[in-house]
């Protein structure tokens, strides 16, 4: 099927998002775009807001402002609406079917979001491959070494063509050489699976290499929008992370992860 969608509107674009807490706001007017050809990088520090943003993104926080979806308003959209339309996310904790093949919790995902079981059978097996998981696919999900249970809880959300993917610190727990493949893996699914990326993360040394754009948020605003090379060296990011005290050690720290 050919895609019409006009090329200016191709992005996931949210308008002044709010999420208060017994008053205090999580997420205060907060302008996000993720486009569908790109790789955003969203950081700040502990406590920013970042985790509740994307689940205000994905349908699981209400939250004040407005969602657009290729242009069309998904505001009221459920997440399992938003899951089809091709919004698709991870969580900090990978959730896996331990008893399960490594391709069945692929194929399962498919099945979620609606494929038949041939079609969900058959883009397990595409996902599994550009993920260099292959060789694992009879394996029980259980069994897998931590590395690899995170890179499996990627591969489930890249089913059944995502527009827009969101991983929530795909990093975490892992070691240098870890996170070193998987910043190989990410970098490829824009172009291997024609969605745009948003990753959070804490590790900075992946992120300064992985991402076209930075959003930083702290306190639940937006402290800085721009290229990696802008936000890195933007004094109001350093402070925010350690401090002003350890300005020039912290700008070192943000430059080169």
């Amino acid at each position: 099927m050919t895609d019409t969608t006009d090329r200016s509107t191709r992005e996931l674009r949210a308008t002044a998002l709010s999420v208060a807490f017994a008053g205090l706001r999580a997420v205060d007017d907060v302008d996000l775009v993720v486009r569908d050809d790109e790789i955003l990088g969203l950081i700040g520090p502990n406590g920013a807001g970042k985790t509740t943003l994307v689940n205000s993104l994905t349908g699981f926080q209400a939250c004040g402002g407005r969602l657009e979806f290729d242009g069309v308003d998904a505001t009221g959209w459920i997440p399992r609406r938003r899951a089809r339309a091709g919004l698709r996310r991870t969580f900090q904790n990978v959730r896996l079917f331990k008893d399960m093949t490594v391709a069945e919790n692929v194929e399962v995902t498919g099945l979620g979001l609606g494929l038949r079981r041939s079609a969900a059978r058959a883009e397990a097996r595409h996902v599994l491959q550009c993920f260099d998981l292959a060789a694992e696919a009879d394996r029980p999900a259980g069994s897998l070494p931590y590395g690899l249970e995170r890179r499996l809880g990627i591969a489930r959300v890249l089913v059944a063509s995502p527009r827009y993917v969101l991983l929530d610190e795909p990093a975490a727990g892992l070691d240098e050489n870890e996170s070193d493949e998987l910043l190989e893996q990410l970098r490829s699914i824009p172009s291997a699976f024609g969605c745009g990326l948003m990753v959070i993360e804490h590790d900075m040394r992946l992120i300064m290499r992985l991402c076209d754009r930075l959003h930083v948020i702290n306190y639940g605003t937006t402290l800085a929008v721009g290229s990696v090379h802008d936000v890195r060296t933007d004094p109001a990011v350093i402070e925010a992370y350690l401090g002003s005290a350890t300005h020039e050690s912290t700008a070192s720290r943000v430059a080169h992860g």
